[in-house]
């Protein structure tokens, strides 16, 4: 096989997805996306939590969810495909007077940036959303109604499916084996299946975009983290309708799936591998933290089956990495979102697009996701990260 692209897009999870729905809706149509895997979001995208919110710390964090979420709430009438979401909203709660100062800090920045539904609740409030609560340490919280949920294989489905309605391509179960660059440009992608000429190569490659990276001499400031996630069977002890519950004690979080309970947290060692194995061991341990902050959790029952290991792909700052390589013309980036990438992936997608059609990204300012903050220091860092 060879063939012409005028944009290849490697990974064909919900971020490259968006990216080829977003060049489509552009006016570009004549993209191919590749896959290794026999069909899509078998990644990072299928282990996602699901959870979009605009709760955050800095500006473009912030500017990006609210993109987001708002094209959420139009997924259907803008794909076809709902996107099952749900704003439930997001909760946390503060158990030290230090916490309560960083959330009333984070609303002031929120509502300098458009986000002016995030409210300030009492330990009162937070014990009318969920009674069941141990609530003798908490002082209060924050809370966004119009944080939630959303179904991720849905999402990448109608990005994919309209993109294709358009003229995009996909290629499944194909590797990608080199990227050639010549006189520092992307002259084309080379993979299992044959050639591909392009102008344009998008690594949507999700943990394993440091890789990709490396194919066209791009050093990527990404690694594969490997996060944990518990899903009770079904439990009635707590309310059916429920928003996330952050604990910023720990970072322990959970909310309702189905009928049952996602439960997440991170028990303070970061292992960095490709290994997503889950460690049954890890049930007992969130378990009991569980039970710490909500006590009916002793009842909870827990099936390792449905229980999982996933991958963020961080970065240093924590903010993802959108934008042109410096190193080699005609490659751009749509990488480490650090385990916000489906919550972004409406305006990943869009920014990524613009800078590949317009050489600047124009719905959103996002030019500070560029690399070049990792030579000039400039980094940004994100606090609200789970």
């Amino acid at each position: 096989m060879t063939e012409t692209a005028d944009v290849v897009i490697i990974g064909g999870g919900i971020v490259g997805s968006s990216v080829a729905y977003h060049l489509t809706d552009l006016g570009c149509t004549n993209v191919l996306i590749i896959e290794r895997e026999a069909q899509q979001g078998l990644g990072s995208t299928a282990k996602s939590a699901g959870g979009v919110r605009a709760q955050f710390a800095t500006a473009i964090n912030i500017e990006m969810s609210r993109y987001s979420i708002d094209f959420f709430s139009r997924f259907e009438e803008l794909t076809g495909i709902t996107a099952q979401y749900r704003p439930h909203g997001y909760l946390f709660i503060a158990t030290q007077q230090a916490h309560l100062d960083y959330l009333a800090a984070n609303r002031q920045t929120q509502a300098a940036h458009g986000l002016t539904n995030v409210q300030a609740v009492t330990r009162d409030d937070i014990v009318n959303i969920i009674p069941q609560i141990d609530s003798r340490d908490i002082l209060g919280g924050n809370f966004c109604p119009s944080d939630g949920f959303v179904d991720p294989y849905s999402v990448m489905v109608g990005f994919v499916q309209r993109a294709k309605e358009r003229g995009a391509r996909v290629l499944l179960d194909t590797e990608v084996t080199g990227i050639e660059i010549d006189c520092g440009k992307v002259k084309g992608v080379a993979t299992s299946r044959g050639y591909v000429a392009t102008p344009a190569v998008v690594n949507a490659a999700g943990p394993w975009a440091k890789l990709i990276a490396a194919m066209a001499g791009v050093a990527l400031p990404v690694e594969p983290l490997r996060r944990k996630l518990v899903h009770t069977q079904a439990f009635d002890r707590i309310p059916m309708h429920l928003p996330m519950v952050i604990d910023m004690t720990d970072g322990f979080h959970f909310r309702r799936e189905g009928a049952g309970v996602l439960l997440a947290w991170h028990e303070g060692k970061d292992e960095f591998t490709y290994d997503t194995t889950f460690d049954n061991e890890f049930i007992e341990q969130i378990l009991t933290r569980a039970v710490e902050r909500v006590p009916v959790f002793a009842d909870a029952e827990v099936n390792p089956r449905r229980c999982w290991a996933g991958l963020y792909e961080v970065t240093p700052d924590h903010h993802a990495i959108i934008g042109p390589a410096t190193e080699a013309a005609g490659f751009y980036l749509a990488n480490g979102f650090s385990g916000h990438g489906v919550m972004h992936s409406p305006a990943s997608g869009r920014v990524a697009a613009e800078w590949i059609l317009y050489g600047e990204p124009r719905t959103i300012d996002a030019r500070v996701l560029g690399p070049e903050r990792f030579h000039t220091g400039k980094l940004l860092h994100e606090t609200v990260v789970l």
